[in-house]
């Protein structure tokens, strides 16, 4: 046996190979916690609490598939969080106080996200500022526009009893006296799709390609501009999902908030495998990431820890999973 196949050891292993030393360890990680979480709490173990658990990860889904394109370009998307909400509050405003039908509302959500999209892309790709200071001032404004177009009011969602309820049924829906997650059905779709796209498409290797090194792609022919944007339309059509989930799982929309959840997506970007210096992402591992920051957020409680104790455990998971990234990228330049 050679060093190089001594030094390999497990990463040699075909299913390690397959599957991806990371996404094993994150699968792992989201086995135990499960595990760890059921034992110490019998309420945990409840459909209830299951259905809760995927109810909040739909919104962080979508997030963090859209924030996954914008790291793998070497940038990022700070207005995700508070994007979510603005599109969310003015989506909802216009059915429930403008009297409009919900598919308008649906639509205009979405619209408003690649909207925001068009506009990160703007400014990273052709005036190129960088992705962290043009982001952070988009998510300032999508914050204003979400109180100002809803004038600072709370906005609900048709509930699902109303007419125009139906909505909430893409995400849930009930037979008999039993309520079905028919939402996890769209994420695993999406997330295929996505991980086709990213992987086996012109559009995702050209994004990998101007995340590896941009210059370089642009030397060689390709239109970095055109691809680099698409890479921040698609992050605020995904965002555009998050505000249509996030207004069927919460009862009450609110101005003002949303600053924060941005951190859930990219942790959950971060933890599944892409990589913050760009050039390599996963779909299918945000996804897992996804469940680990839901795993958390849902069973904290159930053990005792309440908003405070939740904030520092996701910071740690967020250290520890930059600090991976970090010994990976360098191992990556000695090898």
């Amino acid at each position: 046996m050679t060093d190089k196949e001594k030094k390999g050891g497990l990463s040699n292993n075909p299913i390690v190979k397959k599957i991806g030393g990371q996404r094993l360890v994150v699968i792992f990680v989201i086995v135990a916690l499960f595990a760890f979480f059921c034992a110490k709490s019998p309420t945990f173990r409840q459909y209830s609490t299951i259905l809760n658990l995927l109810d909040t990860s739909y919104y962080v889904t979508y997030m963090a598939i859209g924030v996954t394109f914008a790291l793998i370009t070497g940038g990022n998307d700070l207005s995700v969080g508070t994007g979510m909400v603005c599109y969310s509050l003015i989506g909802g405003y216009v059915v429930t106080k403008l009297g409009l039908p919900i598919g308008v509302g649906i639509l205009l959500t979405v619209l408003c996200g690649v909207l925001m999209g068009i506009l990160n892309g703007f400014l990273v790709a052709v005036m190129e500022l960088p992705a962290f200071i043009a982001t952070l001032c988009t998510m300032m404004i999508a914050r204003g526009m979400g109180s100002i177009c809803t004038k600072s009011q709370s906005i609900n969602w048709p509930q699902a009893s109303s007419a125009q309820g139906w909505f909430r049924s893409l995400f849930k829906i009930t037979v008999g006296e039993t309520k079905y997650p028919l939402g996890f059905l769209w994420v695993i779709i999406l997330v295929i799709v996505m991980s086709i796209i990213l992987t086996k498409t012109k559009p995702g290797r050209y994004i990998i390609a101007i995340g590896s090194n941009k210059e370089a792609t642009r030397l060689s022919g390709v239109n970095v501009i055109k691809w680099h944007m698409l890479a921040y339309i698609i992050c605020g059509f995904f965002t555009g999902l998050a505000g249509l989930a996030y207004g069927a799982t919460f009862q009450t929309v609110a101005p003002g908030t949303g600053a924060g959840l941005e951190l859930d997506a990219i942790c959950a970007a971060i933890i599944g495998g892409t990589s913050m210096t760009g050039g390599s992402g996963s779909i299918i591992g945000t996804l897992l990431g996804v469940f680990i920051m839901s795993l958390l957020k849902t069973g904290l409680p159930f053990i005792g820890l309440q908003a405070n104790w939740q904030q520092i455990i996701t910071g740690i998971v967020l250290l520890v999973a930059v600090l991976i990234d970090v010994i990976r990228s360098k191992q990556a330049k000695r090898a």
